[in-house]
């Protein structure tokens, strides 16, 4: 009995040196830095080299940080502008913790710094805003549009856009500097802030969307009118080409017909020279043909020359 009570004290012994051995050493890895606390409150200097450490177990704990860069994402807020636009806002940032004594101090852990960072930069991301126009949010440049259409000719702006002062490079260097004086006291360092996405809000969008339409039916009617210029243009050239070639074609028959009324009258001259009676025949019997039919009635006289051929046809 006494034998198994000490085996089962000197395994409780035994426990309790692992367990004290175990929580006297901790390792601090390269990415991280260590802020010791004793019951709750800070303990010496933060410890940012990496190696085998050595605390008071049970009472000490090793509080651990990140020192590589942290991510901060923020939620898409609707802002207005000076000139009473409103717009959709995403942003992002890069931080990093520079004092994990401090930061610990006054934020405990990350959560705290990202809930810290959300007041901050969206605080300034909406003073920023509100202090310009939008214009200044939407364009980085005073560089000119180089604007066409899907033909490749080039289309005026349906208005001249009034150049900026400062761009959207520069809204974003306004919140960082801003924010960056904010979180001195915080153990915390705001490397980068960025303007992620910018968005119209639905009375905007349809505000653009009409200005769109509008420009668009603009190009259009401006392809319509060139459209109709150039048809009139070939029109006309066509309505000319086939006057020259209808005016040479009566004008070439013309002369086909001169030409073969001559010849037809030489040749009814030669005719009538050679026998005058024959020739006074057939042009009498060529009247006949065309002044006559099957129920045409005729009175001559006794002594003209039609009942005189005619009575020689007898």
């Amino acid at each position: 009995m006494m034998r198994q009570l000490g085996l089962v004290l000197l395994g409780v012994f035994a426990l309790v040196a692992l367990l004290t051995v175990g929580g006297s050493f901790y390792v601090v890895n390269e990415t991280e830095q260590v802020v010791i606390t004793q019951f709750g409150s800070p303990v010496g200097e933060p410890i940012s080299t990496p190696g085998l450490k050595v605390k008071v177990p049970f009472m000490q704990t090793a509080n651990r940080f990140e020192k590589r860069f942290l991510e901060w994402d923020g939620d898409s807020n609707q802002l207005p502008t000076r000139d009473k636009r409103f717009i959709h806002v995403d942003s992002y940032a890069r931080w990093r913790i520079i004092d994990p004594l401090k930061f610990f101090q006054r934020l405990r852990d990350e959560r705290g710094g990202q809930s810290r960072l959300d007041d901050i930069l969206d605080g300034e991301t909406r003073n920023t805003i509100a202090k310009h126009d939008l214009i200044e949010v939407v364009r980085s440049t005073n560089r000119a549009f180089a604007e066409s259409n899907e033909l490749g000719m080039e289309i005026t702006p349906a208005e001249e856009l009034s150049p900026i002062r400062f761009g959207r490079v520069a809204l974003a260097a306004e919140v960082l500097k801003a924010a960056q004086s904010r979180t001195e006291d915080l153990g915390i360092e705001i490397l980068d802030f960025r303007f992620k996405r910018i968005n119209y809000v639905d009375a905007v969008k349809r505000e653009v969307y009409a200005r769109m339409i509008s420009e668009r039916q603009r190009i259009a009617e401006q392809f319509r009118s060139e459209g109709a210029g150039e048809s009139a243009r070939i029109n006309g050239e066509r309505e000319r080409e086939l006057k020259r070639i209808t005016s040479e074609a009566y004008r070439e028959a013309t002369t086909i017909r001169g030409r073969a009324d001559a010849e037809a009258a030489d040749i009814y001259a030669a005719a009538y020279g050679r026998d005058p009676a024959f020739y006074q025949f057939l042009k009498s019997m060529e009247v006949l043909t065309q002044t006559m039919s099957n129920d045409t009635t005729l009175l001559l006289s006794t002594d003209g020359e039609l009942l005189r051929y005619l009575q020689q046809a007898e």
